[in-house]
Parts: structure tokens; sequence; C-alpha cells
């Protein structure tokens, strides 16, 4: 039978294209909001790190209605490291619609989630977005994605679909580019039209895929999925069972029953086959779980999820400065709160490390684990982690290491420092376009990204765009230089003086500012050459009875300090070097923090 009633759908598109202010629109034309109310931008990036990066890092539902009919809507993330959370949140629709940029066209992550919604036969409606833009390139966008679609196979409906020209900030659509729209009218019945209504029994055993994982402090783990089969009621008895282990658990009782309704979820007693339905009960529930009739305990498949590509360990802090500012110091605590986050993101992976405080913790990408340790920081947790590093993979006897696609969009003048740096870190030029602005796209080990993005930002003096998404594996390229220069090296602990950091800035680049706590072994800046060097910025100046003396200091003048985010962080340490968090602090250091220890190994490697 068919739902007429419901269309599900899911927004899906290349990093900073338009979704979450589509979405915006899409809530406020629908009802959601009242006339006159004030809305944050972007209201559904809901978290701290959303709004700060301007970015979305988990999908969310939130539904809108229009006439008769309920939009369930899912808002993904963009961005290739968050990869995972798109994957799964297809199984929970029946359409997607993909946004394009107007002027950047198709780009990785446009290719890798459209190849992902043509896998699963979902029908695809194309919308152009920000069409209101001055450098508009709206016919020669689309060429590129029908490009794109008969590259990836789609069929000829997909094709023959009519394409949406929209502007998400203005709230307009249109079919017709030399009519410009008033609303999103277009686009809503556009969806109605060709996003296909759910189909299933609904008299049958219940049956719920689980797609994602919400919780709440006070009724713990919420699985929210769609309901495939059946009818499910506030209070029925249900079992859990996976396609991977097809155990069956024992029966419990659902406690709750919740649809989304704008941004809220609210409570209802039954819900049936087409639903997105958010289920209380189960305090052991998982991604890719079936919640079933008892009675037919019968597992659904779930989506493969792309494996991760890069490795860190996450270990115990044991600097000098160690528990003075985190809650959460210990490795139980560590280990409990990694493996918690394994609830609900299905492309992390974690294992014990080589000793019980050390773990390494797998994921798809720098900017996946940097949110992690990010969030991990603002909860109170204090450890330290390693360089970032791929993960290799063995096949007939052959090291293969992973591939990224990526895109470079700069101004034709930078087109030559860009092809040079990628060629000295192993990559290859697959395509090259444009006249004014070159686009660029290459083939690079995903080591020969790590740390190039500042480099890239440098070269292009701020103008250029680039992105890269996974693509495949490929025999190994030979060795990547990562850092062609050393560090500055804290002699000693205390405080930074004023005195001692103007010395020690003819060197390189420094890190800290004038009175920052450092230890020995830490690393304070970057040196201005190859090797490392032990600097004293901890040093006094000696007292005089000359009468300038006292105001002598006031004149030693820091050139420039540059401290560095967590990205740049972790861009920078090398094999032999860990990067402290804590919840006020980032700290680079040594391993080895012993000035002699590192020496005589030094030593030891020359022999």
């Amino acid at each position: 039978m068919i739902r007429n009633d419901i269309r599900n759908i899911a927004i899906i598109a290349h990093v900073d294209h338009g979704k979450t202010t589509l979405v915006d629109q899409m809530l406020r034309q629908g009802g959601v909001f009242r006339q006159n109310q004030q809305v944050a931008e972007r209201v559904m990036d809901s978290n701290d790190l959303e709004r700060e990066r301007g970015i979305t890092i988990l999908a969310k539902n939130t539904a809108v209605h229009y006439g008769d009919y309920k939009i369930n809507i899912v808002d993904t993330p963009g961005h290739a490291d968050f990869g995972g959370e798109v994957e799964r949140v297809l199984k929970m629709v029946d359409g997607v619609l993909l946004l394009v940029d107007s002027f950047e066209g198709p780009m990785p992550q446009t290719r890798f989630v459209l190849q992902k919604a043509l896998g699963l036969k979902l029908p695809v409606l194309l919308v152009i977005n920000k069409v209101d833009r001055p450098d508009a390139r709206c016919e020669e966008v689309v060429d590129e994605l029908v490009d794109l679609l008969i590259e990836l196979d789609a069929d000829p409906e997909t094709l023959d679909r009519p394409i949406i020209y929209a502007s998400a900030r203005k709230g307009t659509a249109t079919l017709d580019l030399e009519k410009p729209g008033e609303d999103l009218q277009p686009l809503f019945d556009t969806i109605m039209k060709y996003i296909p209504a759910p189909e299933g029994d609904p008299d049958g055993p219940a049956q719920v895929l689980i797609s994602t994982i919400d919780y709440n402090e006070y009724v713990g783990r919420i699985g929210i999925g769609r309901i495939t089969r059946g009818t499910l009621r506030d209070g029925t008895m249900v079992v859990r069972t996976n396609a991977m282990s097809e155990k069956v658990s024992p029966p419990w009782r659902l406690t709750a029953l919740s649809v989304y309704e704008g941004l809220k979820k609210v409570p209802a007693e039954s819900v049936s086959m087409g639903d997105i339905v958010a289920l209380t009960g189960l305090a052991d529930i998982s991604i890719g779980d079936t919640v079933c009739d008892p009675a037919t305990p019968e597992a659904l498949p779930f989506v493969a999820i792309t494996e991760p590509t890069v490795t860190m360990t996450f270990s115990v802090n044991d600097s000098p400065f160690a528990g003075k500012e985190g809650q959460f110091v210990t490795s139980r605590h560590l280990r409990a709160r990694l493996f918690r986050e394994l609830e609900t993101d299905v492309s992390l992976r974690v294992k014990e490390g080589e000793s019980p405080d050390q773990f390494d913790v797998w994921g798809r990408g720098e900017l996946h684990l940097s949110i992690l340790i990010e969030t991990m920081r603002r909860e109170g947790y204090e450890f330290q982690v390693s360089k970032p590093e791929v993960i290799y993979r063995w096949e007939n006897g052959v090291r293969q290491e992973p591939i990224e696609r990526m895109v470079a969009d700069v101004p034709q003048a930078y087109a030559g420092a860009v092809i040079e740096k990628i060629g000295r870190r192993r990559g290859t030029l697959e395509s090259m376009s444009g006249s004014d602005r070159v686009r660029l796209e290459f083939l690079v080990p995903s080591r020969g990204l790590f740390g190039y993005r500042s480099e890239f930002m440098t070269d292009t003096r701020g103008e250029g765009i680039m992105s890269a998404v996974f693509d495949h594996y490929e025999e190994y390229k030979g060795d990547i230089p990562h850092r062609n220069v050393g560090a500055l090296i804290c002699y000693e602990t205390g405080d930074t003086t004023q005195y001692g950091l103007f010395y020690a800035q003819e060197r390189g680049t420094l890190f800290v500012g004038s009175q920052t706590p450092v230890y020995h072994g830490m690393i304070c800046g970057e040196s201005s050459r190859p090797g490392d060097i032990v600097v004293n910025v901890c040093r006094q100046k000696h007292v005089t009875n000359m009468r300038n003396a006292s105001s002598s200091e006031d004149s030693l003048r820091l050139v420039s300090v540059h401290p560095l985010t967590l990205e740049e962080c972790l861009e920078f340490i090398d094999d032999d070097e860990l990067l402290e968090i804590t919840p006020k602090s980032l700290r680079m250091r040594k391993r080895e923090l012993s000035h002699e220890q590192r020496a005589k190994a030094a030593s030891r490697a020359k022999q």
C-alpha cells in the first residue's frame, strides 16, 4: 500500500552550498514559525560547534506541512569527514534533494553523496542554489551536473526530472530561470510530484530500522528511524535484532513514541508505516538495529558505511602540568567516553592501544577527529593525542594507501604554485578548466594533504577554495616530507618572560605570549630552519643599578605571536611529538621531554 499523505526527503550537498539555509526557509514557509517570530539563522545548526564553525556536523530531523501533506526533512552535513552521517540517514528517506552552488558547481562531496543516493535507487531532484549570485553560471553548472549523472550511470528518469533554480537566502524557487520565483511553492510542488510516497504494509508486523541515536539524560537512549511496515503503539512489546549478528533481544516495552513537528519532537500514541519516529525504552539500542514485532523478528539490512582512513592515538596526559585543568583525566574516563562515542558515530572505530592508557581512534579525516577532540575538551576531558596518520591496507602483499579527489578553485596567477606543491606531495593533476579562475582536480594521497590547507591559503593569498573527499586505495606512492622546519623547544619549566621571548623570536615564529606557563620539552614556536632548537623563554633580565634598567624591558617588543588552533596543532606536530589537550589549553610537546635523552637518541640514530 502507498501512504500518500507523507514524503520523506534528505537534503544533500557539498559543504557551504546552502542546505541548512534552505531548510530554514522551508520551515518558515511551511508555517513552523509565526509571521513575526525572530529566528536565528541556520536554526538547524543547534550545537555550539556548528554555530561557531558555520558547518553542519550532525544530521537532524524536522518536518513541515504543505497543504494536507507532511514532509519529513533530514538536514545532512556537507563536509566529507562527516559522510557517515549522510550514508546512514539515506535509509530513512524515499528521495533526496541535491543542492549545487550556481557558481562552484559539482564538487567532490557532491559526487560522493550523489553516488550513495543512486546506489540506493533513490529518486534525485536537482536544485541549483544561490541563483541570485552576481557570478552565477547556471547553464554551465547544469551541463556539469548532467555529465556527472551520466558518469555515475543515473537512470533516464533522473535526467528527465525538472531542475529547480532556488535562492535559499531569499526563500524563492522557480523551474524557469527567465521567470524569477516569489516563494518556495515550485519546490514543494516538485517534491510532491516526483518524490514517491512511502510504500509498505500498514497492517503487517511492525518493523523499524534505527538510523540515528539521540540521548536524553532523563530517558536515556532514543532510537530514531522510519517505520517500514506495520503500526506501533505506546506501550507495545517489541524485540531488537540486527542483520550483522541476527541475535534477538528479550521483549521490552516502548515507554514513549515521538514524531517530528517542526523543530520539536511531539508525543504520539501510535505511528504507522512511513512515519519517522523516535523510540524510547531500550537502554542498549544501536544504529543499524531493527525494532520489530516479537512474533516476526526480521532484521533489515543496513547501509555499508565507508571505512575510516585516518588514525590517531589518544592517551592519558602525562605532562608536568597533568591534572591541573581537566575534570576527567584517568584512562577509565577516557575509555568510557571514546566507546560511548561509538554508539552515535558509525564512521568511528576505537581499539585498545599498546598500553592500558592508550587508545587507537580511527576516523574519516582530520576534521572528523578534531571535532571529537574539541567536543571532549569542552566536556572537561584532559588527554593527549599523536600526529594523525593514514590507515594503510595490504592486498596481495602490496601496501596500499587512501587516495583523495581534491578540487581547488584558484585565481589563474596562483595555479602554478598549487600544481607544484601538490606534485611534491605525490598528487597527479586530473583536469584543469577555466580562465580567470581555474578549477584544478587532483588525485592526492591522504597523507599528502596533512598540513597543506594553511600552505594553500598562503599560496593563493586567501582567495583559493579547496575541498577533498576519499576516492579509492592505490599502491603506496613513496615518502612525502611532512615538515621542512624544526620546532623551538622550552629549556625549563616556568612562566615565559618578555625578555626571554624577545631573544627567542630571532630563531623563528612564537606560539606563546608573555606570562604563559611552560615546561621543559614543550614546543613554544616554529624554527625558521630544519632541526629543533632549545630556547630559554623563561630567562629573566639581570638586575642592575642603572637608572633606565627598570624600563628597558618595556622596549622589548615582540614581532608577532601566532597561537595555533586545534587543527593547526594537529597539522604541525611530527612523529616524535604529542598534542596535550585540556579544557583551557592546547600544548604541543616532545614525546621525550628530556633534552639529554633526545640528544642521545638522535646520536644513536646517526650511528
